[in-house]
């Protein structure tokens, strides 16, 4: 399957566990319960007012909360079919955004729900890696971008292959499946399995950032 559509399977298997689990199960986004997960994604794709506040901090940023928030009063079933049914017409439609943004958002979100339920890492499928490691080696230098002087290599576990996040000395090493890497650089450094490596203080400074968006 193309990476073009690996959105569209995070998606349906969010959707499924949505379902699975109801609207109170907890997430690694505490005190975030599944209802505001569902009730997140489903502001960003259908608000566009409100949408683009998710991620912009200050007046527009808490405008966007107060939305989400009356959205997530509305009926569970309601949101996870809402959910369920794909983006509307337009940008969320667009190639690139289905590849890189809606992946990375899908897969985060998703983990965030099986993680906090006790489930550990997929085993993905070669492509899905490939696109999850394109998001990594697209993304890693800004959300890298608090680490200040210390240098930074993201390694594929088990390959060769690398990317340079960030220059600087001493550098550290984080190695791991791509899809937790990317959890890793989005601020789940609690759940996502991955060997932190390299000098001692660069390590620390690793182990200290904030990393994400």
């Amino acid at each position: 399957m193309a990476d073009l559509f690996f959105d569209a399977v995070e998606r349906v298997q969010l959707s499924d566990l949505l379902d699975e689990l109801g609207p109170e199960a907890p997430t690694l986004l505490v005190p975030w319960t599944t209802r505001d997960i569902a009730a997140h994604l489903v502001l960003r794709e259908h608000d566009s007012l409100a949408g683009p506040g998710l991620v912009l901090p200050g007046v527009w940023g808490r405008f966007a909360e107060r939305r989400r928030r009356a959205l997530a009063l509305r009926d569970f079933p309601w949101l996870v079919a809402r959910l369920r049914s794909g983006p509307p017409p337009g940008f969320f439609r667009i190639g690139w955004v289905r590849r890189v943004p809606n992946l990375i958002e899908f897969f985060v979100h998703h983990e965030d729900v099986r993680r906090a339920d006790g489930r550990g890492p997929r085993t993905n499928e070669h492509a899905m890696d490939e696109a999850l490691w394109g998001n990594v080696s697209r993304g890693a230098w800004f959300l890298a971008r608090r680490l200040g002087g210390t240098g930074l290599v993201l390694q594929w576990e088990g390959t060769a292959r690398t990317v340079r996040a960030r220059r600087g000395e001493p550098t550290a090493r984080i190695a791991g499946t791509p899809g937790e890497l990317l959890l890793y650089l989005f601020g789940r450094q609690g759940a996502a399995r991955v060997e932190v490596s390299g000098p001692a203080a660069a390590v620390e400074a690793v182990q200290r950032a904030r990393f994400g968006m």
